[in-house]
């Protein structure tokens, strides 16, 4: 057997056996695209995990492989961490074995932790996981469960499809494929949410033309509102409030009606914004409001427009508040997010911010178009916020989305961490 090529049994496909560094030019499966340059193909890194039968070892660039008891550094094991799949290798009795990084984003646990655990121990309802596992081991065919639901031990709820695959390496006898199904519907509706995104932005475009009018005349008031009231030094204060806010409107109003306007670009620190709107809402409700903070403090700078920023984060929080009627809580959280698809790209890193509330949740008629214009569950909403701050965050080529339920709703916002490309919005 040559060395530098895996080696798959007489069983797997001819066309994927016997490939260079797991390279094939010709394949049409390529999913995943190394630091390196290189690329690997889906099929040809399962075949690295295939049971080995008629005593056969599989072959790395290293030369022969024979069984460690170290899964977690056993190179046959190691190009399995190239897919964005999560996978878990696990012995006979459901002892995990090995997790690859897109098993660690998706359980939002480090392998080290994942290694400490079985899978009854991980996931609260396991059983199906079990069966699974011993029909599998039993027959010797992989399984796979189409529809599976999971809570995680860190009390994480994953609804996803799951293969598992008999193996024979390290120790371990099968591997666990878990994909998120939310994660796949997520992408269809990006897709649907930028089509519609298009017909948003002509809207607020009308609606900014209509805003542009009534604002000149306050700023207008305000200044000669400051010239009656030199000998009232005491409403100074709320006068330049006015003055403020409104020339703040006015640039987003600008802003609205220039979409194609460049993007103020610069390094910005998310937890600098996320004080400030923080400081924000304590001010405007400061009694009944706690707001918590869960920061990731090794997140990098982001390049980013930091007044768009400010928008998205208190758009959504103060929507929050206002369904809460300023009591209740409010968390902000922040992780790094690894291999991660924004804007039909994928992204080794990307940040990842949360902004949970235990309000009443977003009512279930509206769900499906809460990013639409216009479409709020309150009296007094104008259906604006949300809309605003979809639009923004795809202008940093990234993703908003939330999960609702009565007493926690969730909107999770990912943008890319390398610096923005040129685009037109």
């Amino acid at each position: 057997m040559k060395a530098g090529h895996w080696t798959t049994p007489a069983s797997s496909c001819n066309r994927h056996a016997s490939v260079p560094d797991c390279l094939r030019p010709n394949c049409g499966s390529w999913k995943h695209k190394s630091p390196n340059g290189r690329k690997t193909c889906m099929r040809c890194a399962r075949n690295l995990a295939v049971k080995v039968k008629g005593g056969k070892h599989l072959a790395c660039r290293h030369g022969h492989l024979n069984p460690v008891s170290d899964p977690m550094s056993d190179p046959a094991l190691a190009g399995l961490a190239l897919l964005d799949t999560a996978l878990l290798a696990v012995d006979r009795q459901g002892a995990i074995r090995y997790a690859n990084p897109a098993a660690e984003n998706l359980l939002a646990l480090g392998s080290r932790e994942l290694v400490r655990h079985t899978l009854p121990s991980l996931f609260s309802r396991a059983e199906a996981l079990m069966r699974g596992l011993d029909s599998a081991l039993g027959q010797d065919v992989s399984f796979a469960e189409h529809d599976l639901s999971l809570d995680t031990v860190n009390q994480q709820h994953l609804h996803v499809y799951c293969a598992i695959t008999p193996i024979d390496v390290a120790g371990c006898a099968a591997l666990l494929e878990l994909r998120p199904i939310d994660q796949q519907v997520r992408i269809a509706n990006e897709e649907r949410l930028l089509i519609q995104q298009q017909a948003n932005r002509e809207l607020i475009r009308n609606l900014a033309h209509e805003i542009k009018n009534p604002l000149g005349g306050i700023r207008g008031a305000a200044q000669l509102l400051a010239l009656e009231l030199d000998d009232r030094p005491e409403l100074a204060e709320y006068l330049e409030v006015i003055k403020h806010e409104a020339l703040r409107l006015q640039h987003l109003v600008d802003r609205l009606l220039a979409p194609n306007q460049r993007h103020v670009q610069s390094n910005v620190n998310i937890h600098e914004i996320l004080e400030r709107v923080r400081s924000v809402l304590l001010a405007e409700y400061p009694e009944g409001l706690v707001i918590r903070r869960d920061y990731d403090i090794s997140l990098p700078l982001l390049t980013a427009d930091r007044e768009q920023l400010i928008q998205v984060v208190l758009n959504i929080a103060r929507n929050a508040v206002q369904a809460m009627h300023g009591l209740g809580e409010i968390t902000l959280k922040t992780r790094v997010a690894r291999q991660v698809t924004l804007a039909r790209r994928r992204h080794a890193l990307a940040l990842e911010l949360q902004i949970i509330d235990t309000g009443p949740g977003i009512p279930p008629d509206i769900r499906d178009h809460v990013f639409y214009p216009l479409v709020t569950g309150r009296a007094e909403g104008t259906g604006l916020g949300l809309t605003l701050a979809q639009t923004f965050v795809h202008q940093h080529q990234g993703s908003i989305d939330f999960d609702s339920r009565p007493g926690r709703t969730c909107f999770t916002v990912r943008l890319p961490l390398e610096p923005l490309a040129e685009k037109t919005p």
